[in-house]
């Protein structure tokens, strides 16, 4: 998948940290199941977030739940698990991003 990162296609699980977890609940009600199928359902949109690589190499993926709740989920890949630092809807301008991008597919 174009723009879609070698990292990402060998995952084959997810990590958590606790807090960051507990985090995504109570600030904007993601739990650990709807953040993780985004990357399952079709289509999901990645890309390096720049911004906040300094450290290590993070994405942002914009996607949508079972449920149909679109979310933007930020994350970095440790060896072969997706570890998820921040879940929560998508941001108006995300949502236009989504749904240009994913149209085109």
């Amino acid at each position: 998948m174009k723009g879609f990162p070698d990292e990402l296609a060998l995952c084959t699980g997810f990590e958590w940290d606790v807090g960051n977890a507990d985090k995504n609940w109570e600030y904007h009600q993601v739990a650990r199941g709807e953040a993780e199928g985004i990357f399952f359902n079709r289509p999901v949109v990645v890309a390096a977030d720049l911004a906040h690589s300094e450290r290590e190499r993070r994405f942002a993926a914009l996607g949508r739940t079972d449920q149909g709740r679109r979310l933007t989920v930020v994350f970095t890949v440790r060896a072969t698990l997706v570890r998820v630092i921040s879940a929560r809807d998508m941001s108006r301008r995300e949502r236009r991003i989504y749904e240009q991008t994913s149209s085109k597919k």
